[in-house]
């Protein structure tokens, strides 16, 4: 026990401890003791606690929610609404989409008026159509919007036959030509069967095609072999834009030694090398070869 004196010094005599006081203390403050104790012992395992949830990382979430609070049942109704108010649209949508298969169209009186009169007006138009006189004519016009835009596309006129004196010259008037003019060159040779015919049909068809170029050249100012010069001619070679597109060897075999420019005509419309007239109506046909026969200069010497 601490004298008067030491508990006036202020010394702390209460800090350490005797046989005596312990053999003399009482149940109280063993009770103290067993307190304190459990004050300690409780701190401790919060503190443990604690650390373990510290250790824990957290997890990110994966779309679900075990939270049964007000704010997950709030958001579990909102997501179920969402839910309902899809399916509803969804069978609004295939509802309106089986009414509009199932629906049976009608029309009223004035409708029915109406189609009627435009289904006559159709016919009428259709009817006069077929009249020949009105497809006649309106061909006839057709025939001659396509002459005049071909006139306007190719204002080049030629109206006679070219003779070609040499290979440059040959050279030239294929290349430099107009793309859209055809060019027909005729190779012959003299006395060679044939010739004189082919030379004397392209004379009367330059007049009738004048957009035609019609072209000779002699089979051995061109440099063709003895060969090509003996059993090659006469010969047509077509070039339209610079390039061949047909060529007629040693016509004799399919037109003979003596034809008509009617003939030579044929031949090459049916090959594809010029316009077929008789498909061009009459008003669009120039005129005659007599009627321009003063205007053309047409040669046949070399």
């Amino acid at each position: 026990m601490a004298t008067l004196e030491d508990r006036l010094l202020g010394e702390k005599l209460q800090y350490y401890c005797s046989s005596s006081e312990d053999e003399q203390s009482s149940p109280e403050d063993d009770d103290k003791v067993d307190e304190d104790q459990g004050a300690s012992g409780s701190n401790k395992i919060l503190q443990d606690a604690a650390i373990d949830c510290g250790s824990k990382e957290l997890q990110p979430w994966e779309g679900s929610s075990t939270n049964t609070g007000p704010k997950g049942v709030l958001k579990d109704w909102r997501n179920y609404k969402q839910m309902e108010t899809e399916k509803r649209k969804e069978k609004e949508k295939e509802r309106i989409q089986l009414a509009k298969k199932l629906a049976l169209t009608c029309r009223s009186h004035l409708e029915d008026e109406k189609a009627e009169a435009a289904q006559n007006e159709d016919k009428d138009d259709v009817d006069s159509l077929l009249d020949a006189a009105v497809l006649e004519s309106y061909i006839a016009q057709r025939m001659q919007e396509m002459m005049e835009q071909a006139k306007l596309n190719c204002s080049v006129k030629f109206g006679r036959v070219v003779h070609l004196k040499s290979t440059e010259e040959f050279l030239k008037a294929v290349d430099e030509e107009d793309k859209k003019v055809t060019v027909i060159v005729h190779i012959y040779r003299k006395d060679a069967a044939g010739c004189d015919a082919v030379s004397g049909c392209l004379a009367c068809l330059a007049q009738d095609y004048e957009h035609v170029k019609f072209c000779e050249l002699s089979a051995t100012t061109a440099g063709l072999s003895s060969k090509f010069v003996v059993n090659g001619v006469p010969a047509l070679l077509v070039y339209r834009g610079g390039l061949m597109i047909s060529n007629f060897v040693r016509l004799t075999d399919s037109l003979g030694d003596d034809f008509y420019a009617t003939d030579l005509e044929s031949f090459l419309v049916e090959h594809g090398s010029l316009p077929d007239r008789t498909l061009v109506p009459a008003s669009c046909i120039r005129s005659s070869a007599a009627d321009a026969g003063d205007d053309s200069d047409v040669s046949l010497d070399d």
